[in-house]
């Protein structure tokens, strides 16, 4: 049976890099050596491991890829500091309303 990593690297400019591989020494010694010229951590060396999942089907370590993708900042680094407490605050979007706008319908459902 296979082994598959979703891993979550830094940069030198701070920014999180998520990926995927069925062999994280490797990758991550690729990541290091700007292995891929052209890939985005090449340009953003260094780069440090800071998280990694292990899963056993390659199908939900993909799904997990996206899902971590697709979150903010601030929940990665909740997520990367073991805080799991803060995780669910941190997945309710908070809209801003604009300057001057007023809300409709705002006592239709009191």
């Amino acid at each position: 049976m296979r082994t598959y990593f979703v891993y979550i690297l830094e940069c030198a400019d701070n920014s999180f890099y998520i990926g995927l591989t069925n062999n994280i020494k490797k990758r991550v010694l690729e990541h290091s050596t700007g292995y891929y010229t052209n890939s985005y951590t090449s340009k953003r060396l260094p780069i440090e491991l800071l998280y990694k999942e292990i899963y056993n089907c390659p199908y939900n370590a993909r799904n997990r890829e996206v899902q971590l993708k697709g979150w903010s900042r601030a929940k990665k680094i909740a997520l990367i500091e073991n805080d799991f407490d803060l995780l669910p605050g941190l997945s309710k979007k908070v809209f801003k309303r604009r300057k001057g706008a007023t809300l409709r319908y705002k006592n239709e459902f009191r």
